[in-house]
């Protein structure tokens, strides 16, 4: 009997010891934070309030500074040097569904201002052949990000079973902007090329993201071992735990534009892949911290554009874009391939392409003192996924005013989600819909 006894307490004392070491909470926190999630478009090619009011279809039209974002061989089409700066306003709300865990249900918002493009370009000859150089400004990647929920939760492990009220909240901020260089030259009269060279480096601020988990649990744990004795205990805990990413590469924006007839322009831009660095550092309440490099490869992307000019007051355009996410790879200091996306392993991520599709027009309401122009737009913007992409889709408002040398430009986007996110938290039947907000100007100055 004693024996019996003392076999009993020694189970006991193990499965608290097993409380100390391997609380459950530990492994779902690393499940919900496993992923890269970029909160914005999975697919940016350009900036400016004009393009976006056009819906973004500008890879063909391409005549302004944000020239260097779209197609860098439209930065040809300027003719004098101009400056140009262009703010952008987000509000998005995401709508966060768990079918196993309907109290985890819940809803949350993220209101942000932030400079989305600055560029200097400078049209000149040279060689009795037109030339533009351009330095720019672009954020890219915006991963501003948050989620506060409950979870009741019953989970039985050999003799061991724990009944936990957890407490969670999720945080994420930060972003990706690339300094780019651009030159555009005019091989002919009616074909252009261009290319940009983009810097992601910690010029202008920091290149980087954070991830925040932070968890309060309470509940029991009852240990049944074999015999008649058994053990209820109250429990609680709470962790934290802080993941940054520090960014680092070089990429190209390579462009072409050829003027078909006097209506009709096509245009092209290929975005080559690029490994970039990740300073890579963790920290937990419990103690456990590192630092490691790790690499990430960035995918290819390109796209092909039309624009009609109906005359010279209304203009018609189409993009396709394509982005090869399934060579979006994170290398781990050991060497171990995963994709970001998943968190699986780089054959199991079952991750393919998307297609971005955008078309748009711009009528314009010419006066002798002034212009003002009249914009809107269509997208379909997917995001990558396992078995298929999420859907996202959006259309764009843009107006604004042209006076001397001085353009202002205004567009509304709104883009929206339904049921996506599906292919990650599995276990719990997770998804999401996000409504997104965004308000973007812009002001350019010709001297």
């Amino acid at each position: 009997m004693k024996i019996n006894v003392h076999l009993k307490f020694s189970f006991f004392v193990l499965s608290l010891l097993c409380v100390v070491m391997s609380f459950p909470v530990s492994s779902t926190a690393q499940s919900l934070m496993q992923n890269i999630d970029i909160s914005s478009s999975w697919n940016p090619v350009g900036s400016g309030a004009r393009a976006i009011g056009m819906g973004g279809a500008f890879i063909g039209v391409a005549d302004d500074a944000t020239a260097a974002s779209w197609n860098p061989a439209g930065l040809i089409q300027l003719e004098k040097p101009e400056v140009s700066i262009v703010g952008n306003y987000v509000y998005r709300k995401n709508d966060e569904s768990y079918g196993t865990n309907p109290e985890a249900d819940n809803s949350n918002t993220v209101n942000k201002n932030s400079i989305n493009y600055f560029s200097v370009s400078y049209p000149f000859e040279l060689f009795r052949t037109n030339m533009t150089l351009s330095i720019n400004y672009q954020n890219l990647y915006e991963f501003n990000a948050g989620s506060s929920f409950h979870l009741s939760q019953r989970e039985v492990e050999g003799i061991n079973t724990w009944v936990l009220d957890r407490n969670i909240n999720l945080e994420q901020i930060g972003n990706l902007y690339a300094i780019g260089l651009a030159y555009s030259v005019q091989l002919h009269p009616k074909l252009s090329v261009g290319v940009t060279l983009n810097f992601w480096e910690d010029w202008l601020g920091e290149n980087s993201w954070k991830e925040k988990y932070h968890e309060s649990a309470t509940g029991t744990l009852t240990i049944d071992p074999p015999g008649p004795v058994l053990f209820t205990t109250p429990i609680s805990r709470i962790e934290r735990s802080v993941k940054d990413y520090e960014f680092e590469g070089f990429n190209a924006n390579i462009g072409i534009l050829w003027n078909v007839t006097e209506k009709l322009v096509l245009g092209g831009v290929l975005k080559t892949k690029f490994t970039a660095d990740l300073d890579f550092s963790y920290s937990s309440s419990s103690g456990d911290s590192f630092k490691e490099k790790q690499r990430l490869d960035m995918p290819m992307s390109y796209g092909l554009g039309a624009a009609y000019r109906f005359s010279d007051a209304f203009t018609v355009s189409a993009d396709v874009y394509r982005t090869e996410w399934q060579d979006f790879i994170l290398t781990q200091a050991d060497g171990t391939k995963v994709s970001p996306i998943t968190g699986l392993s780089e054959q199991e991520s079952g991750i393919d392409a998307t297609i971005q599709v955008r078309i748009g027009g711009e009528y314009l309401l010419i006066n002798p003192k002034y212009i003002v122009p009249l914009r809107a737009g269509l997208f379909y913007d997917p995001a990558p996924a396992t078995g298929s992409p999420d859907d996202y889709y959006g259309f764009t408002l843009g107006s604004g005013l042209a006076r001397g040398p001085w353009v202002f430009d205004i567009a509304y986007q709104f883009r929206w989600g339904d049921n996506i996110k599906e292919s990650i938290l599995t276990d719990f039947d997770y998804s999401s819909d996000v409504k997104e907000h965004q308000l973007y100007t812009s002001l350019i100055y010709h001297f």
